[in-house]
């Protein structure tokens, strides 16, 4: 007999990826199985370990892929096979999250199970809004209601006179659709009708927008606004500290949606950076960075490093890729002991120190390479051995720019840059819901981008479009892409500021046309 595989009933949180617990993560990153729903962040799917199966069981008002009854079998089937099976629930697993009857049903099944609780939106949503549910001297107290009961049932459970003489905080989940009844059932019961009231669309997310208003009025203020679920709605009067304790939604690229087209090895900082100031980042990888399919060159080389007086990184690429072949050759940063070391940046630089163990001994004041070779230059390189780490379609600056002051320049392939598979559909799919900001941060982001396009560069300038360095922006521009914006310095942090100084500017220049 297979012995059944363990099931966690895992909150996943309201909407932040951030937002699941250590204990939620290290189910996730070991299960065989994740059975995931609908308002689960995407990223934390990325954190499955290889090869487990990703199954969708979200429901949606009228899109209903899996009931209860057969979400119940599947956990029962996947872990009576043997596997472990994660449970990711949006929110917390038993905060109307039906995580009971689904731990009920494993228990019928003799099954092993835990419950991982998570964040629930119920606090999250109204605290990402500037809304404590609790406050001294406002609301000691906060309740939590469905505003969705299940079908059929004679008589609701909702006690409304008892809700509406309250003096704390009432939270409302999953109320939305029948928001305006809920509102007159509670004025009707004697809720006083100026009560401050606050809608959280999508609350903890780049995504979330908050109407307020009264009890009599929040109803109407939410459809006027376009309003869908998801919506959390609080009413009580800790709403009012929104106007003071606003946080999360007021950051200066709050609400932007940014196309990331970093390699996704390279994405995830940038794009926390971006969200840390409150864009919606869409994430695309415009370009998949792979080994080099010969590493034979690069292998000679690491071999014979002892003979080179200059090894120049022009990416951070190129430094994870001479590691990764040292160690696979079995060499350690003694290697490079008399070997002086260049990096076009301060990245370069910061993760030569990281993976090599070893400060550059050039960094240029303008990261590009052009000014590597001019560093070369007045330091002196005629008749010295150097060796460039580049990538498959990387420019020839550096090789041309050495070889003409006298060096003996050996350039070695060390990772090469491919479109990601279905990228064509995935880079029209990205611009479908309408993109603010383009960001481009290599020449070859740029290059992948407009080829998945069809040459077609219509969709990308439509948008503001960001470069990261003038390399970049000069054959953003050949590609007849519109530059808006460069980075002062081939830096992330450059790059940030320069779209946060731009969409200020747009700002200030909107408001004051709206004033005259």
């Amino acid at each position: 007999m297979v012995r059944p595989g363990r099931v966690s009933l895992v909150g996943a949180g309201p909407g932040d990826p951030g937002l699941i617990t250590v204990r939620g993560m290290d189910r996730l990153r070991a299960c065989d199985v994740v059975v995931y729903d609908r308002l689960v962040d995407e990223r934390l799917l990325d954190e499955a370990k290889p090869g487990a199966e990703l199954i969708d069981a979200g429901k949606a008002p009228g899109n209903v892929r899996l009931s209860q009854d057969q979400i119940n079998q599947l956990l029962v089937e996947k872990a009576t096979a043997g596997l472990s099976v994660c449970r990711l629930k949006g929110g917390d697993p038993f905060v109307f999250g039906r995580g009971g009857e689904e731990a009920l049903a494993l228990v019928a099944a003799g099954i092993p199970w835990e419950v991982v609780p998570g964040v629930t939106s119920a606090v999250a949503a109204a605290a990402y809004a500037g809304i404590p549910v609790t406050q001294r001297g406002v609301a000691t107290s906060f309740t939590v209601v469905t505003g969705t009961e299940e079908p059929g049932k004679s008589e609701p459970d909702y006690d409304w006179r008892s809700l509406a003489s309250a003096r704390g905080t009432l939270v409302l989940l999953m109320a939305f659709g029948n928001l305006s009844e809920i509102t007159r059932s509670l004025l009707d019961s004697g809720m006083r009708s100026d009560r401050p009231a606050a809608l959280v669309q999508w609350g903890t997310t780049p995504r979330q927008r908050v109407v307020t208003g009264t009890l009599e009025n929040i109803a109407r203020r939410g459809a006027e606004a376009g309003l869908s679920a998801p919506v959390a709605v609080v009413i009580g009067d800790v709403t009012s500290l929104r106007d003071q304790l606003a946080w999360f939604d007021t950051g200066p690229l709050f609400g932007k949606r940014v196309l990331v087209t970093r390699a996704r090895s390279q994405a995830s900082r940038l794009r926390a950076m971006l969200e840390e100031r409150g864009a919606w980042c869409v994430e695309f990888p415009a370009i998949r960075v792979v080994p080099a399919s010969d590493p034979a060159p690069l292998d000679r080389a690491l071999r014979r490093l002892a003979e080179y007086e200059w090894l120049v990184f022009s990416s951070v690429n190129g430094v994870r890729a001479f590691r990764d072949r040292m160690d696979a050759l079995g060499i350690d940063a003694r290697a490079l002991a008399t070997t002086s070391i260049a990096a076009v940046g301060p990245a370069t630089a910061a993760c030569v120190s990281e993976l090599l163990s070893i400060r550059a001994d050039l960094v240029p004041a303008e990261f590009i390479s052009e000014a590597v070779v001019e560093e070369l230059r007045q330091r002196g390189v005629k008749g010295k051995k150097v060796l460039l780490v580049r990538s498959d379609i990387g420019r020839d600056v550096l090789e041309t720019g050495l070889g003409a002051l006298g060096a003996q320049v050996e350039s070695v392939v060390g990772y090469e840059t491919k479109a990601p598979e279905d990228s064509a559909d995935q880079a029209r799919k990205a611009f479908a819901g309408g993109i603010d900001v383009v960001t481009f941060t290599s020449s070859s982001s740029v290059e992948n981008l407009v080829k998945l396009l069809d040459g077609d560069v219509a969709l990308i300038n439509s948008a503001t479009t960001a470069c990261m360095g003038p390399v970049t922006a000069a054959k953003a521009a050949e590609l007849n892409v519109r530059v808006d914006l460069v980075a002062g310095e081939q830096t992330m942090d450059s790059l940030v500021g320069a779209i946060e100084a731009h969409v200020a500017s747009s700002a200030a220049r909107a408001g004051s046309q709206r004033a005259t």
